[in-house]
């Protein structure tokens, strides 16, 4: 190599080290444009960021829920129980007791959380959820100043008002502002409201430290900390919070350690706690209870927090139709004399949309928050129609010959019908227009491959809830009877309407839309209409229109045809012993086995409308329903149908009739002629004879020699428990652990 070239190769690394150089240069001038660029970003959005009027923007925050119309008022998720005291007036104690249970760097923080933001960040990134205000400054501007949307717009919007504001604003003046308006829960706003909604405690000044402790507890989360909760879990929940509030007031010098030992011992007396608010009052607070419910889940599953429920400004449109709903209160009217004890849930559904149109629930929510039309029942022979469809899945025909004749043998049990009447071989077409129990256990045990089980199945499949009771009961022979709690009228309301709307089921819902302060639509119902599915064929549910439709015309349900337009439908009663007697039911062995009537319905339906009337007795619901009539027994097609009838001929006063659409000719066709033995000509002594109606019955027309009475079946029940679980959606009360099934359960009629 020359000497020239030797001298030539350090100026290309030279060069090289240049160009690196520059590179990193222009790095450095773009990062340092970028921070610029950013540093004036934050400073022109800072100072163009305007702090709004809080008591203004809170006071736009009351969620409004309406009837499906949008117009008529159903209610509100915010009361304006809110007393406004300043600072001076709350005690340090009570300060101190909310700076531990939500920020403990508040005197010393920025007014955010660079943690939080961190986090949020995180989250952001992950495509999570955002999280909440984490500082008492982000919360108080959340609450006053924001909706609840989590957005990131709304996020870095809060953010920067909580910054302008822990800047511009005394830190004792943010504390005052928020003790005077976060939700403590049970409709309470601030820390003067909430004294006096917990414990009678008007003034601040006379809340004492594990009162004070306990509102810190609960403002956290109101529903997660609901003291009302009867649940064990959310006990545990809240005194684990109380300690953590107890622990930090402690820390911070609030309290000495003995003081804390001391509190934390037993939480502070509840007593004295006010009722619900009174936008809950009278029937129409079940209606309110369940779209709160709904809503909470509709919510969630957009990523709001529960204060969006009460605070968030949000405009609910329910599916309640205004005009029904009044119709369906007169309805109530059409009751036995005797009314002291007796309760009636009743609901109507809209066909082929799940919309739940009408309810009625009980007298007065406030009263009590039993919600009998969405309490699970023992459906008795309301849950024969679905045994209907798995038989005519099962490629069975109406006209195909059961047993009618009573007792029959199924698994080495016996089972009989009502009085056991004996009907001869009868198809399924009669056993269903007079509710033969033999004929639907030989269908279901005898004739069916795995018959329960395809008649859960098809119950499911229509609308009824799964539950654990009905998943015990698939391989139990009485399922078909219903003899457990396996339904509540909202249940079988729409389980009925997706027969109504040739096959298809659309689930439940009491929520039509919701939308947000700025009238943008955050969840509609179109989204429930994509999750309806074609359940059955539809000529399997012509089919099942077509024959219950003869329950009416031909059997036990006659007096439905005072509507005097196209109706199918289905009676159903369940019996039993009444909780009064159980006891000595035990002791005697049995005695009283079948005594008592606990259940009566009368479920039907017009292709446009769908309603269950429900009547049960007693506080718990298991009381004895036969005292309530002058007939042998609590009929379903008696004043379960009066109170249906009243409700529908006033729903479809002006709406033109509809046919259901009519099966195929040639499976109609009856091409059999069964064996069909009248029941005796002289009935029981306690039986009217069957050629003459009770007085009460409905039904305009004397019935032939060979119908059946309507006496129901009489089951053998075990001691229900009292465990509170969820219902399905949609709640709106209390509910129990369904008994077990019966060894010798009814159904009847």
């Amino acid at each position: 190599m020359s000497e020239a070239r030797r001298k030539a190769a350090p100026a290309r690394r030279r060069q090289k080290r240049h160009w690196a150089l520059r590179v990193l240069g222009w790095l450095a001038a773009l990062m340092f444009l970028g921070i610029i660029g950013a540093v004036a970003t934050f400073f022109i959005v800072y100072q163009t960021t305007k702090i709004p009027d809080p008591n203004k923007e809170f006071a736009t925050n009351t969620t409004t829920v309406t009837y499906a119309d949008g117009r008529n008022p159903l209610g509100t998720f915010y009361d304006q129980n809110r007393t406004t005291v300043p600072l001076s007036q709350i005690p340090k104690w009570v300060q101190d007791s909310v700076i531990a249970a939500e920020d403990r760097t508040f005197w010393t923080n920025p007014g955010i959380s660079p943690q939080g933001m961190v986090r949020a960040g995180v989250n952001i990134a992950r495509g999570e959820q955002l999280q909440g205000g984490s500082t008492i400054t982000q919360q108080y501007v959340k609450v006053m100043y924001l909706t609840q949307e989590r957005t990131v717009g709304r996020k870095l919007k809060e953010l920067f008002i909580a910054t302008k504001l822990g800047r511009q604003q005394d830190k004792s003046k943010t504390l005052e502002g928020y003790l005077n308006t976060v939700y403590f829960g049970q409709g309470a706003y601030g820390v003067a409201a909430a004294g006096n909604t917990y414990f009678g405690v008007k003034d601040p000044k006379l809340l004492t430290v594990p009162q004070s402790a306990l509102l810190a507890t609960v403002l956290n989360n109101p529903t997660l900390f609901d003291v009302t909760d009867p649940d064990p879990r959310t006990k545990k929940r809240i005194i684990d919070r109380y300690h953590y509030v107890l622990d930090g007031m402690q820390q911070m010098g609030t309290i000495t350690p003995a003081q804390e030992a001391q509190y934390a011992n037993r939480l502070p007396d509840l007593s004295k706690m006010k009722k619900k608010s009174s936008r809950y009052t009278g029937p129409n607070g079940f209606l309110l209870d369940m779209a709160r419910k709904e809503l909470g889940q509709r919510l969630e599953q957009l990523g709001f927090d529960e204060d969006a429920i009460t605070g968030g400004g949000l405009k609910v449109t329910t599916t309640f139709n205004y005009t029904q709903q009044n119709k369906m209160l007169a309805a109530r009217n059409e009751t036995p004399k005797k009314t002291d004890g007796l309760h009636i849930g009743m609901a109507a559904v809209q066909p082929g949309t799940g919309q739940l149109l009408a309810l009625y629930g009980g007298p007065d929510f406030l009263k009590s928050q039993i919600n009998w039309a969405t309490t699970k029942a023992r459906p008795g022979s309301s849950f024969k129609p679905f045994a209907l469809a798995a038989a005519l899945e099962d490629g069975k025909s109406i006209y195909d010959i059961f047993q009618g004749d009573s007792p029959i043998t199924i698994q080495g049990q016996k089972f009989g019908n009502e009085l056991s009447t004996d009907y001869g071989d009868v198809t399924l077409l009669k056993a269903t227009e007079e509710s033969i129990n033999t004929a639907f256990y030989d269908l279901v045990d005898n004739q069916m491959d795995n018959g329960p089980e395809k008649v859960t199945a098809a119950a499911e499949a229509a609308g009824i809830p799964a539950s654990k009771t009905l998943e015990d009961d698939k391989a139990n022979p009485s399922t078909v009877l219903g003899p457990d709690a396996y339904a509540s009228p909202v249940d079988i309301a729409n389980a009925y309407a997706t027969f109504a709307a040739g096959g298809k089921y659309t689930p439940l819902h009491v929520i039509k839309e919701v939308r947000g302060p700025d009238g943008k639509v955050l969840w509609s119902d179109a989204s429930i209409m994509k999750q309806q599915k074609q359940a059955f064929p539809p000529e399997i549910a012509n089919m099942v229109n077509y024959v219950l439709q003869k329950v009416v015309t031909d059997g036990t349900g006659t007096g439905a045809k005072d509507l005097d337009r196209p109706v199918a439908g289905k009676t159903g009663t369940a019996g039993g012993v009444a909780v009064e007697d159980r006891a000595e039911n035990k002791k005697c062995g049995g005695c009283k086995d079948g005594s008592a009537t606990l259940t009566s319905w009368w479920s039907a339906y017009t292709p446009q409308l769908s309603t269950s009337v429900l009547y049960r007795a007693g506080s718990t619901g298991e009381s004895d329903l036969d005292p309530y009539s002058d007939d042998p027994a609590f009929f379903g097609g008696n004043w379960p149908l009066k109170t249906w009838l009243a409700f529908m001929k006033s729903a479809l006063e002006g709406v033109p009739d509809a046919d259901f659409v009519a099966p195929d000719e040639d499976q109609v066709k009856d091409t059999t002629t069964p064996t069909y033995t009248p029941p005796p000509s002289t009935p029981p002594p306690s039986t009217p004879p069957p050629s003459t109606p009770p007085p009460s019955t409905p039904p305009p027309s004397t019935p032939p020699p060979n119908t059946p009475t309507n006496t129901p079946t009489k089951t053998k029940p075990t001691k229900p428990t009292n465990t509170p679980v969820w219902p399905s959606l949609p709640t709106g009360g209390q509910t129990s652990e369904p008994t077990k099934t019966p060894q010798k359960p009814g159904g009847g009629q």
